[in-house]
């Protein structure tokens, strides 16, 4: 069975670059994203219209090509992380994790005893159809690629921040911007970068404590350098959406002069 790209990267310690996925629906996009030298992919599915098929055909292409994406379901329930790690998936981006108690929930659904409950899997994707003597090495090996990162978007959350960051099973640790700033009541606001700064920097120290992973989303190159050279390992650079967007409008306004 195939190994996590990511986990591997994240035991030598190398940054990995990758982009979120929100629109985009042709699998093949994952191939150009590999083309371009990115490392990975976040697909939403949170805030997007991909259905479980077209992310069941991302998945399969994902392996095969040795890009791996990371998921970001609708909800981090036991339902949601069952449906795609049997489907392909090895690396989970969790939302809305407010408690301790949640995160031990996605622990438990996402490993294979004794680790956790994850349901079993026959033959499939999951498995690369290996399905066959599924031994506890083989279980162990399973649930050492899954990779499980969780979103902080509430103030409330940076309350159960240390017990998160000290779970076993949960492996990187980011915010959720947007939401995190709504929260806060500065959203819009010109003290809003600073705000959300502060928190991204007691993520990061707190992963720095207990040996996890500390991934961040950047908007520009600037900022995903600072990060970078603080100590995040994932980043993410903007989205497929805003790329393009970005993209057109500069090569318009050059040709329209």
């Amino acid at each position: 069975m195939r190994e996590n790209p990511i986990r591997q990267a994240m035991s030598r310690g190398e940054v990995q670059y990758g982009t979120w996925i929100n629109m985009s629906r042709n699998p093949s996009v994952l191939a150009l994203m590999k083309a371009a030298g990115l490392n990975f992919a976040r697909v939403d599915m949170e805030h997007s219209p991909l259905s479980m098929e077209t992310l069941a055909d991302m998945a399969v292409m994902a392996r095969a090509i040795e890009f791996p994406i990371a998921v970001r379901p609708p909800v981090a329930n036991r339902e949601w992380i069952t449906r795609l790690l049997d489907a392909g998936v090895m690396n989970l981006h969790c939302p809305q994790v407010d408690t301790s108690d949640q995160a031990a929930e996605i622990v438990a659904a996402s490993r294979y005893a004794p680790m956790g409950s994850r349901g079993m899997l026959g033959r499939g994707p999951g498995t690369d159809f290996e399905a066959d003597g599924l031994t506890p090495e083989r279980l162990r090996f399973i649930n050492e690629q899954v990779f499980v990162t969780v979103m902080l978007e509430a103030a409330s959350a940076f309350g159960h921040l240390e017990a998160i960051a000290a779970m076993p099973g949960i492996d990187a640790i980011t915010i959720g911007p947007t939401d995190l700033a709504q929260d806060l009541g500065v959203y819009g606001m010109p003290d809003m970068g600073t705000a959300l700064d502060e928190h991204r920097h007691r993520v990061l120290d707190a992963c720095k404590r207990h040996g996890k992973v500390c991934a961040m989303l950047a908007g520009s190159p600037e900022e995903a350098r600072y990060w970078r050279d603080a100590g995040a390992l994932l980043l993410g650079y903007s989205s497929d959406v805003d790329v393009m967007l970005e993209g057109y409008r500069r090569a318009l306004a050059a040709i329209k002069g």
